[in-house]
């Protein structure tokens, strides 16, 4: 499978997660520097996929109505 395989739709959906995933742990880090507070690995993980899943998901549906 190449790259031209994937809908363009899919494939910017996919990006949007990763970038949610990269934002989501780069707060994290920024919080745990001001803080001192340190997440176990598992919730970070945890959290850092469900960031990823809801922004593919958001961005998938939104956009169509966003790019009528």
């Amino acid at each position: 499978m190449n790259g031209s395989d994937v809908r363009p739709r899919v494939k910017a959906s996919l990006l949007w997660g990763a970038v949610g995933v990269l934002a989501f742990l780069v707060l994290l880090q920024g919080y745990k520097l001001w803080t001192g507070y340190r997440y176990a690995l598992a919730v970070k993980l945890g959290v850092a996929v469900g960031v990823g899943a809801g922004a593919t998901v958001v961005s998938y549906v939104a956009a169509p109505l966003l790019f009528e």
